[in-house]
């Protein structure tokens, strides 16, 4: 047998070892018994879908899940009676499991009003794609309220309420749609979470002007400066009047000299500078004499 041929018979025999020994294991393994671990498991509520500020809970929109024991959620519920009729405080997001401080009581009521916190109010503002910061005052953002007022022919603004939070914007649908797209929301009215005090303030910028909201970092938590801007600030000052032109001179740098016996003539007197007296030198044969004489 040559050695080429012998070559081919150790591989030969070297693959058919290797396929029966790995056929042998997996038929060992196929036939083992299948061990399960049996995890001590609990039940949490969770949403069902994904619901905005205000939703009244019913039976369909959260249901029971399993939980593990050993990690119980706090304030958490492991019975659907317990959350139903009652409206969520926060937006929640499909399969977020539901936590006794994001509801209201169940006396409170659905819709926006038992979101509000005691000692604040909710107030409505119309707005429009400029005003709305292009669609992006979006629910728990935080704006300025800047009012810009018109007397007479002076226009003014101010921020009248800083760091304000936006509760809604446009409509439940607008909104919905707006987190599915992952777009802006174009509404019309923005609900604003204000103080009683901020609540007058706007409604009053609102009556006697224009309103403008200005988006804000929500982690930017001091207040914005207050100080009104009108026309003159915007312009800036007015410019420095040039200084009262030289009168004509001859060679040598000398004046010259009116004639003997002529009033010389005043210069060209600029406007700004009416008010002031210049001094006329007059010549009356060798005499010469000042006066002093007014434009006005």
């Amino acid at each position: 047998m040559t050695r080429q041929r012998r070559t081919v018979v150790v591989l030969a025999v070297a693959l058919a070892a290797a396929g029966a020994s790995s056929y042998g294991v997996y038929r060992l393994i196929s036939k083992a018994p299948i061990r399960t671990v049996e995890i001590a498991t609990a039940h949490a509520v969770v949403a069902a879908s994904a619901m905005p500020v205000g939703t009244l809970l019913t039976r369909e929109s959260v249901k029971l899940v399993a939980w593990p024991a050993s990690t119980p959620l706090a304030n958490g519920f492991s019975d659907v009676d317990a959350v139903v009729g009652r409206s969520l405080l926060e937006p929640v997001v499909e399969n977020e499991p539901l936590m006794d401080n994001d509801l209201a009581p169940k006396e409170a009521g659905g819709g926006l009003a038992p979101s509000i916190p005691p000692g604040m109010r909710a107030l409505s503002v119309k707005v429009n794609e400029v005003i709305g910061v292009a669609g992006f005052a979006v629910p728990g953002s935080h704006v300025d309220v800047l009012a810009i007022v018109h007397q007479r022919d002076e226009s003014t603004v101010r921020i009248v309420v800083s760091n304000v939070r936006v509760l809604t914007a446009g409509t439940q649908f607008d909104q919905e749609n707006a987190k599915k797209e992952g777009k802006a929301i174009p509404s019309t009215v923005v609900t604003l979470l204000v103080s009683p005090e901020d609540a007058q303030k706007v409604a009053l910028a609102q009556s006697e002007g224009q309103i403008m909201l200005a988006l804000r970092n929500p982690l930017e938590t001091q207040r914005a400066d207050s100080r009104a801007a009108g026309q003159a600030g915007l312009l800036g000052p007015p410019a420095p009047t040039s200084p009262l032109a030289p009168g004509p001179a001859v060679r040598g740098g000398a004046k010259a000299a009116p004639a003997t016996g002529a009033k010389a003539a005043p210069a060209a007197i600029p406007a700004p500078f009416a008010w002031e007296q210049y001094s006329v030198e007059i010549f009356r044969a060798t005499k010469r004499t000042e006066q002093l004489v007014s434009p006005r």
